[in-house]
């Protein structure tokens, strides 16, 4: 069975939601793992609204604690204990992650059913899962902020169609041949090659909120998807450098350095919501696999 990544845009507006795009939250499904990026305010019934179950989060990314990315995380906590999550939630997020859930779990005061894990990243590897890993990268937008790529690990797998006909029984001759190994059975010789394929890895990278810097290019390179903020169109480039934002020229000159295969435009700043068509084009010019993100679009990478 192939490995896949789901990817639901649950919000996608910038700092002032409107009639169409909720303030920043993305779920990325993989086997049993459903992580959570970021959790603006209203995430919650945006599940409801993509007819899937918060109970069913595994992990919390916090790319920084401004308001449109995290106003959300109160209602999403309180909603997981009166719903009967009992897994232990990971929440990891930039300094002073640790001290801002505490005062949010002090404020609200609910009925706590589940264990909450919480730690504070700086760059680097910060998880290691048995088909993935996660790692971090410190961005600059003018408080602690960081940058996530989900990197799923690339598998040697059987040819199930081929191995029934080939006759070769379950056990350690299957395990010989994913080491590349030839086998014998029945007097008979089957090749590796002939009956195994390689399933490639996949990197999915996030960067949201953060002006342009050295860091971004290096962490995102060769993804198979980046998802960038692109809030600022590129006549007003030094606005955006002001506001510690990038534009859409920016994010798809990264996406085009760093061969990435797909880039999605999201966090496009409300003032073009009457210009998207605009916005997009303008990503094309530089990197033409470019697409703008909608609430609630669906994505199987």
């Amino acid at each position: 069975m192939t490995s896949k990544i789901d990817l639901t845009f649950l919000g996608t507006g910038d700092q002032i939601p409107s009639k169409t795009r909720n303030h920043t939250s993305i779920l990325l499904s993989s086997n049993e793992e459903n992580i959570l990026i970021d959790c603006g305010e209203g995430t919650q019934r945006q599940f409801r609204r993509a007819g899937l179950n918060p109970c069913k989060i595994t992990r919390i990314l916090i790319t920084h604690w401004h308001g449109d990315h995290v106003l959300g995380i109160p209602g999403i906590l309180s909603t997981l204990s009166v719903s009967g999550y009992n897994k232990t939630l990971f929440i990891y997020g930039p300094k002073g992650t640790k001290e801002k859930i505490k005062k949010i779990l002090e404020i609200f005061n609910f009925y706590k059913t589940y264990e909450i894990k919480i730690e504070e990243l700086t760059s680097g590897r910060f998880y290691e899962g048995k088909n993935f890993y996660l790692e971090s990268e410190e961005m600059e937008h003018g408080i602690p902020a960081l940058a996530y790529s989900f990197n799923l690990i690339g598998k040697t797998r059987i040819n199930k169609e081929k191995l029934k006909k080939s006759g070769l029984p379950e056990g350690p001759l299957l395990k010989k041949l994913k080491e590349g190994k030839d086998v014998v059975h029945k007097e008979k010789k089957f090749k590796s090659r002939d009956l195994i394929y390689k399933e490639p890895g996949k990197k999915i990278s996030f960067v949201l909120d953060t002006k342009l810097n050295k860091k971004i290019l290096p962490f995102v390179k060769s993804s198979d998807l980046l998802v960038c903020e692109g809030t600022y169109s590129k006549e007003l480039e030094k606005e955006a450098g002001e506001h510690l934002h990038m534009t859409v020229t920016q994010a798809a000159e990264i996406a085009k350095e760093g061969n990435v295969k797909k880039l999605i435009l999201t966090h496009v700043g409300s003032r073009h919501s009457k210009n998207m068509k605009g916005i997009l084009e303008e990503a094309k010019e530089i990197f033409k696999d470019s697409t703008l993100a909608r609430d609630l679009d669906r994505l199987e990478i």
